[in-house]
């Protein structure tokens, strides 16, 4: 199937022009269609500009913020606590990398703890605003209102996939390490119920404990069932590990989260930037981990048209293509997001047609 293209300065200006019209202040809608189109332009799809209706509803529900800023609840230099107060989650992470690239060259390690962000997207885009600028980040991140993976051992979903990500500098472009604790995500598991298809491996839990291929069990069946942590039914204490010291990092450190009982879609997050010239020095750093990504690119692959590849080579190539041949959308997103631009008596963007050559969609 064929779709308009449309450049990333154009989606960019048409995202600004949704939020805006939604009621976010200029400089927070500017930095959340930046993100949103930057982290399309990676090829992560599901947490681009397909997030805008869903933004968009939760501002209209009073859920997200569109105006004002985090509240300072401590405050030691080289630490911060908080309170998001439901602010836009890109653009709240977007200021917490920015005060800590302020305060780094005197502290060398800056770490905040967000409690009550509004949902934060893609953390490999959130990463890579650090890492372009030689600096190491690490981001952290749940939702104490969600339940969407069981503990280890267990039938009934207790926390949210909880992701991780790492960035840092390279040669050519950032490494962006975007994990989670659970083998598959919400989104994914959303999306694969409204196509109407199957995972093509048991990823998720019935409420009675039997693996299954069928997202249908979170989205749809009663009572709910849910995501296998990293590691599955045989070693799923390692993805149930990393949940908890997700949530240690950015519900604990934050001082708010599950026993608080939340209600409404959001986010704890932890952020730490670290800079290299306070360790080994920035070139030893490059030097190093440049050596370990090349050298795992040149190690013999399974399979001779499957070269390996480091996380970020994907997001580089992808955003090089966007640079030059525009933005594409599935059908269902694109349509949502027709529909919030309707009726919010937006403008669509005008499409790159004098691409030289077509993109179709996956």
């Amino acid at each position: 199937m064929q779709s308009t293209t449309y450049s990333i300065d154009r989606l960019t200006d048409f995202a600004f022009d949704l939020f805006n019209a939604a009621g976010m202040d200029e400089g927070k809608a500017r930095v959340v269609a930046r993100l949103l189109i930057l982290t399309d332009a990676m090829g992560r799809r599901t947490h681009g500009l397909a997030m805008a209706p869903l933004y968009v509803q939760a501002m209209r529900r009073g859920e997200l913020q569109g105006n004002g800023e985090p509240e300072a609840v401590k405050d030691t230099g080289a630490t911060l606590v908080w309170d998001g107060r439901y602010l836009p989650g890109l653009w709240l992470v977007n200021h917490a990398i920015d005060t800590a690239l302020e305060r780094i060259s005197s502290h060398g390690v800056v770490s905040i703890a967000i409690r009550r962000s509004h949902h934060i997207g893609c953390l490999a885009a959130l990463v890579k605003q650090a890492a372009d600028k030689g600096y190491v980040a690490i981001i952290a991140n749940s939702d104490p209102a969600g339940k969407r993976m069981a503990p280890f051992g267990g039938t009934e979903a207790l926390m949210t996939p909880n992701p991780y990500a790492m960035g840092y500098p390279g040669k050519e472009h950032p490494v962006l390490v975007d994990i989670c604790a659970s083998i598959t995500t919400t989104s994914m598991t959303r999306q694969k119920y409204a196509e109407g298809s199957l995972f093509e491996n048991p990823w998720l839990l019935d409420a009675q404990g039997t693996p299954t291929c069928d997202p249908a069990v979170l989205e749809h069946t009663e009572p709910r069932g849910s995501l296998l942590p990293v590691g599955g039914l045989e070693y799923g204490h390692k993805g149930f590990g990393l949940s908890l010291m997700n949530e240690a990092l950015s519900q604990g450190l934050s001082g708010q989260g599950r026993k608080n009982a939340p209600t409404q879609w959001g986010g704890n997050v932890f952020l730490q930037v670290l800079d290299p010239e306070f360790f080994a020095g920035f070139d030893a750093f490059v030097d190093e981990m440049d050596y370990l990504s090349d050298a795992c690119r040149k190690n013999r692959p399974i399979e001779s048209s499957r070269p390996v590849r480091v996380p970020g080579d994907n997001a580089a190539t992808a955003i090089s293509l966007a640079e030059r041949e525009g933005i594409r959308y599935d059908r269902l997103s694109w349509d949502n997001i027709t529909q919030c631009a309707a009726a919010l008596d937006v403008t669509l963007p005008t499409d790159q047609s004098d691409l030289a050559e077509s993109i179709w969609v996956a």
